[in-house]
């Protein structure tokens, strides 16, 4: 049986600034129909900066959806364009929310954070060799910095008080990937 769902019609739902919802009627491999509700999202990068001294530097914010501030890496969305060069968008999204400019710049992979329901691709990068400037976040981000030693972000991650689904991946893919 070929795993692959068609889609039979297409129902817009919302039009935001972020998302796109739409409504699908797809026919199932087994040949019975079902629907599909899709947030589209233009995705996003997440960087992963690490100092000379293997401490990671995070950013706290306010997360409205969940009603709390979560210690996240930095990140940011894709704007119109950036899909086919998301390092660019990486490099961007540093320099804002923590001022770094990074003298070593790999790509950790990509994730998608919850493909039964968004299209979102988020780009992984590892960023070292920092040149610390002066940060600019957008107008609407009030961002705590601060430094956290790569091992510690690790047993924060393990013991479950860092749940940032793109900070996890990040940390743990820099872990095993590089043996950090």
């Amino acid at each position: 049986m070929e795993l692959l769902e068609k889609t039979l019609s297409r129902r817009d739902v919302y039009h935001g600034r972020i998302v796109n919802i739409h409504m699908d009627d797809v026919a199932l491999p087994n040949g019975k129909t079902a629907q599909r509700e899709v947030v589209e999202h233009p995705g996003g990068v997440v960087i992963l900066p690490l100092d000379e001294r293997m401490q990671v530097i995070t950013v706290t914010q306010y997360r409205y959806p969940i009603g709390q501030a979560m210690l996240e890496l930095p990140a940011g969305k894709l704007e119109m364009g950036e899909k086919a060069d998301p390092a660019a968008a990486a490099l961007r999204e540093l320099r804002e929310e923590i001022g770094a400019v990074p003298g070593s710049f790999v790509s950790l992979g990509i994730l998608h954070s919850s493909p039964g329901i968004f299209s979102e691709t988020l780009y992984l990068y590892l960023a070292r060799d920092l040149k610390l400037e002066a940060p600019h976040p957008d107008e609407d981000e009030f961002l705590k910095i601060e430094r956290i030693p790569f091992d510690s972000m690790v047993q924060r991650i393990m013991s479950g008080e860092i749940t940032d689904a793109k900070t996890v991946a990040a940390v743990l893919k820099a872990k095993v990937r590089l043996h950090l």
